[in-house]
């Protein structure tokens, strides 16, 4: 039996009129309205998917909180933004694991906005030790990462995603059979959605089954970092 999904269209309604009204009195006017479309269904959705991704990713940790939890703040950070626009026009939830306060550790991130809806796993910008890391392993370890991605590319859910650096890294011959993956800065693989899938009763066990895919993936870089998975 399906969960029914907690995400409505209404939280892309609100986020779309808070990209046309993006300043902190038109959302003080509209913050009964944010708690109740936006943040309370973002909760919802943390404590739905918590039991059922302990059995998948028993490592992740889901902090169904409206503060300071898996749901990211809606307020954005301008000290050092040209964008002085207050507030996020998107949702994110950010499940992070068990181990993230003391590394950076690879993650599962999920972006609700109108036109614009993903779910992300891996590693964004990871420090330069975590990048570090995942490249050894790559160059130690080329049947294993080869394997890995076979995995994932045979799945066909998710597509490799991220940045890379424009030439390859110091040390490597830019004709290494894996120069293309060593060049990344981000190890990232991303699922998109329509909204209309994101309030489907199926997309809460859709979110689940594709960290499942996922894991082949998030142990490898895991591994890298001496971490659990």
């Amino acid at each position: 039996m399906s969960t029914n999904s907690p995400i409505t269209y209404d939280l892309f309604d609100f986020l779309t009129d808070l990209q046309i009204n993006n300043q902190r009195p038109w959302f003080a006017e509209n913050k009964l309205r944010y708690q109740e479309q936006v943040l309370h269904p973002a909760v919802q959705f943390c404590e739905r998917i918590q039991g059922p991704l302990k059995k998948v990713a028993p490592k992740i940790v889901v902090s169904p909180k409206p503060h300071r939890g898996s749901v990211m703040r809606i307020y954005r950070d301008t000290r050092f933004s040209k964008d002085k626009h207050p507030f996020k026009t998107n949702v994110g939830i950010s499940l992070r694991h068990k181990d993230a306060n003391e590394i950076h550790a690879p993650g599962i991130y999920l972006h609700l906005e109108p036109r614009n809806c993903f779910l992300g796993c891996g590693c964004w910008k990871p420090d330069r030790i975590a990048l570090t890391q995942i490249r050894q392993a790559i160059l130690d370890q080329p049947t294993a990462w080869r394997r890995t991605v076979k995995q994932i590319q045979n799945h066909g859910v998710f597509e490799i995603a991220g940045d890379s650096l424009k030439r390859g890294p110091r040390d490597i011959p830019l004709d290494h059979p894996h120069i293309d993956d060593l060049k990344r800065t981000d190890f990232i693989l991303l699922s998109t959605y329509s909204e209309e899938e994101t309030i489907h009763s199926g997309f809460i066990e859709r979110v689940v089954d594709e960290i499942r895919t996922a894991k082949p993936w998030m142990r490898f870089l895991c591994k890298a970092m001496d971490l659990p998975y």
